[in-house]
């Protein structure tokens, strides 16, 4: 694997941890985003992660300094993209966005760059001809908080050249990750096929108001031993996101129940300011959320 320039096309929550984890495994990595106030706000975001690598992973500070400084940012996709061996797509989970995004990358990317996707829900063969080299086109999934949960799903489409998918696993490993190949197209690969369920249930538990986040999260908690519930959960996710498939899904099935919850996730959480943990505030407040309390589970 010879890759030393990487571009991560899109700041926010997770391409921003997909950039400063790479960046901190000691490749050069390039930000774009679509504008100087987006990337104003990548770089803010960013910076705060060199906190989180102090605590968790007891890394020093000359580590976190090292890495922010092997980072460059930019608005113009041609400068972002001029060297580099792999171009991370993580781009809203919209298919008109990605679609023309890909159109544009393939104008200005060298020859022989990869590009991966990093959707979560959506597949590569989507895309694959927008691309413009569909055979050096695959997907690259990672979990939020990737410096702890450090997975990635690497997953193939019918036309992924072998070769371009054994480099970007050989990546995925070199940042860090356990890499989890998959040999088939798969809407939500593996991690996504077993969570997206759960998240959808609790979702509709919330909405058919048979109890609030707290209650659904504690039984789950309780119930599995799993560290956190599927609300707790919706918020290191996003709840931009959450909303983003969930209208996704009304759209497509016309099914009143997800038209319902896109309402309410939108109207008392988005319009409200109340993104997740990102912003603070969710379906919990952070930094002192109610289910890190001892008493909680009681």
């Amino acid at each position: 694997m010879d890759f030393k320039n990487i571009t991560v096309a899109g700041s926010g929550v997770l391409g921003s941890q997909i950039a400063f984890q790479t960046a901190f495994k000691g490749f050069n990595v390039s930000v774009y985003d679509i504008n100087d106030e987006v990337i104003a706000q990548a770089k803010e975001r960013i910076s705060k992660l060199k906190q989180r690598y102090l605590e968790d992973l007891q890394a020093t500070e000359e580590e976190v300094d090292q890495a922010y400084n092997r980072l460059s940012f930019h608005s113009n996709l041609a400068d972002a993209v001029t060297n580099a061996d792999l171009v991370i797509e993580a781009i809203p989970e919209v298919v008109q966005i990605k679609v023309d995004f890909y159109e544009k990358l393939a104008k200005v990317a060298p020859a022989e760059t990869i590009f991966a996707t990093n959707s979560s829900t959506l597949l590569p063969s989507q895309f694959a001809e927008a691309t413009g080299r569909p055979e050096r086109f695959l997907a690259l999934h990672f979990a939020n908080e990737i410096w702890k949960n450090n997975t990635a799903e690497i997953m193939k489409h019918p036309g992924t050249n072998t070769d371009v998918f054994d480099k970007v696993i050989s990546f995925a490993k070199a940042i860090g990750m356990v890499a989890l190949p998959l040999h088939k197209e798969q809407p939500g690969y593996i991690l996504n096929s077993l969570l997206v369920p759960l998240l959808d249930a609790a979702q509709m538990l919330l909405v058919k108001e048979v109890a609030d986040p707290e209650t659904i999260d504690k039984t789950w908690m309780v119930g599995t031993g799993a560290p956190l519930g599927p609300f707790a959960i919706l918020d290191v996710v996003g709840i931009k996101t959450a909303y983003n498939i969930t209208q996704a899904k009304a759209e497509k099935t016309g099914d009143p129940a997800f038209k319902k919850l896109a309402e309410l996730l939108k109207t008392e959480y988005i319009d409200k300011g109340k993104l997740g943990r990102e912003t603070g505030e969710g379906f919990y407040t952070y930094p002192n959320p109610s289910f890190i309390s001892p008493d909680f589970l009681k």
